[in-house]
């Protein structure tokens, strides 16, 4: 057992030195003194293939045991290359949290534990929380840094093709089909293609839109992200260092753009994917992709990852007797700016970040608007309460804290986010009293697990006021209720009470369908069911089919912020080259072991 010591760093060491000698043990006698009764693992491709979460320190041992008996884990240290052991608050628990790494039979790993007293044995340190994480495979490291490619002036062939025809040749996919098809160009395809491709893993991304960015050129004149930029960088190029805080969505899009170029990602813009089946005996894919002048292309990939969002269809409810009105209705996803709406009246109905943010921009170009709430919304101040599950990419390295990121699991997740959601009420409570005063539905998520969860159960439900809400507290921008509505007419919308909110413009702010309609349509409503739902928890501790193998083969799923597809992109592609070598079935398996 860890003797109790004031030298943080001597306790993480030896906590180490202990679960190496213990997962080597003919039995459980060793692990068991190592974890606190409350404890947690997240397993993260190092150990299971799996992204997993086991709670409770003698299921942990359990599950610990399966795996390391058919593995060679060794060589767990403290990485003095991350930062050194410290003293921690993670989710309201003092705790000693110490980055180490380490080596199994065929990669390298990083991990996180984090140790806590354990009152009923002496207040002896045990693991409390525990990471472990797949880095990179043994013999298929990036090619970056001390391994980076040597280039055509190591070796100049005057009579062949420079670098220029190379590109060239290889985004023409003449004769040849990709290792992996990436369908989607946002940045959860950028992400992906850009692992892959430092993995020497042949991916096209394909995206309908005409240009790169275009995702997010394309949407409303006014908008910026909503989270700061150091969380926001993707894979091997930070931002520049002057860049502003919250970064407008056209400088987002041309650095998309630049991405691409710079990374040497292959892209097909102005392409369709229309679709594919699956060839279980071959283990490809037959593809079918339709290009801006009309031709059809086949392909017959190995893999298909899907990057087109949470959710790539607009929900369009059938609302009664919407059809009735003579004026314009569009989908929050096709409005633009409210230049051509000035002097005129807009009802938006939905009042998460895009109804809000709509509702804002026609209110700043002269209309008068209503927003209309179908049901609770979460509101936070954009600052500092919804920065507070970011802060802390305020110090410290991106790397050190994409794992931290990753090393929290579920239960504790939800609870630092129920301290923080209580923080912003605080820091909040002015302008919630000023809605509250109006009428306007408050909620704080499901047991007050705050903006995040909703985002990561069902993908809105919340608004970072950067503005509206002010107005909407003052009046500026009128509130109806959806419930207060009967029925919709030619010049507006008519209430129960008999009064009509008159409208020219009506923007549905209603969000998008599940992502397993999306699979439907493009694959079929047997695969579909085969796959599963998409996003969100259900009865487990990871979001569903996301960032792992799926039921079926060779289909994967990335979305979510700039940081989730920066973190989870890693692992993705690990998974991918793991099966490319054969390292990893393609098939998910009751248990597949790192051995």
């Amino acid at each position: 057992m860890l003797d109790k010591t004031d030298d943080i760093s001597v306790a993480a060491d030896n906590w180490l030195v202990q679960f190496e000698d213990a997962l080597a043990g003919p039995d459980d006698v060793l692990l068991k003194p190592l974890f606190h009764p409350d404890s947690y693992w997240r397993d993260v491709l190092a150990l299971s293939w799996n992204i997993q979460t086991v709670n409770r320190a003698f299921a942990i041992i359990e599950e610990l045991l399966a795996h390391a008996r058919r593995s060679t884990l060794r060589d767990f240290r403290i990485d003095a290359e991350r930062a050194a052991p410290r003293r921690v608050t993670r989710a309201g628990t003092n705790s000693i949290e110490a980055i180490f790494k380490f080596e199994t039979a065929v990669g390298r790993g990083h991990g996180i534990v984090r140790l806590i007293p354990d009152a009923a044995d002496g207040d002896r340190l045990k693991a409390w929380t525990l990471l472990t994480a797949l880095e990179e495979l043994r013999g298929f490291e990036e090619q970056q840094g001390h391994t980076r490619p040597r280039g055509q002036a190591y070796s100049r062939d005057f009579r062949g093709p420079n670098w220029l025809d190379l590109r060239k040749a290889s985004i023409e996919y003449a004769g040849r089909d990709p290792d992996v098809l990436v369908v989607g160009g946002g940045q959860a395809g950028l992400a992906i293609a850009a692992r892959l491709q430092q993995l020497k893993i042949d991916a096209l991304i394909v995206d309908r839109e005409a240009r790169v960015g275009d995702n997010w050129r394309k949407r409303y004149h006014a908008l910026t992200l909503h989270n700061q930029v150091q969380v926001n960088h993707l894979p091997y190029m930070p931002f520049p260092p002057n860049w502003p805080t919250y970064i407008p969505k056209d400088k987002l899009a041309n650095w998309f753009e630049s991405y691409v170029d710079a990374m040497e990602l292959n892209f097909w813009t102005g392409t369709e994917f229309l679709g594919g089946s699956y060839d279980d005996a071959a283990g490809r894919w037959t593809v079918e992709l339709r290009r801006t002048d009309g031709t059809t292309r086949t392909m017959r990939p190995r893999h298909v990852v899907m990057a087109t969002g949470v959710s790539g269809i607009p929900n369009l409810p059938d609302i009664p007797g919407l059809q009735n009105f003579s004026g314009k209705v569009m989908h929050s996803s096709r409005y633009e700016d409210g230049e051509s709406w000035t002097g005129k009246r807009a009802l938006v109905i939905g009042t998460g970040n895009s109804g809000h943010d709509i509702a804002q921009d026609l209110h700043s170009s002269g209309a008068e608007v209503t927003l209309v709430q179908r049901s609770s919304t979460l509101i936070t101040n954009i600052e500092p309460s919804a920065q507070l599950a970011y802060a802390a990419y305020n110090e410290g390295s991106l790397e050190d804290n994409d794992l931290i990121a990753t090393s929290m699991p579920l239960t504790l997740a939800k609870r630092s986010h129920v301290l923080m959601t209580e923080q912003s009420k605080e820091l909040d409570k002015k302008l919630l009293d000023g809605l509250a005063r109006k009428g306007f539905k408050l909620d704080f998520g499901d047991g007050g697990t705050g903006w995040q969860f909703k985002y990561l159960t069902r993908g809105g439900g919340y608004y970072f006021n950067v503005g509206c809400s002010d107005l909407v507290a003052s009046g500026a921008v009128a509130l109806k209720q959806f419930a207060e509505i009967e029925t919709f007419v030619s010049d507006g919308a008519r209430l129960k009470n008999g009064a009509t909110v008159q409208a020219d413009l009506i923007v549905l702010a209603t969000g998008y369908r599940p992502q397993e309609e999306l699979v439907k349509k493009l694959f079929g409503a047997a695969m579909a069911e085969r796959v599963g739902p998409i996003w969100g928890f259900g009865d487990g501790q990871e979001l569903r089919n996301m960032y792992t193998r799926t039921p079926q083969p060779g289909l994967w799923f990335i979305a979510g912020s700039l940081a989730q597809c920066r973190i989870n992109s890693r692992y993705l592609a690990l998974q991918i080259k793991a099966i490319e070598e054969g390292l990893l079935p393609r098939d998910v398996g009751p248990r597949a072991d790192l051995s």
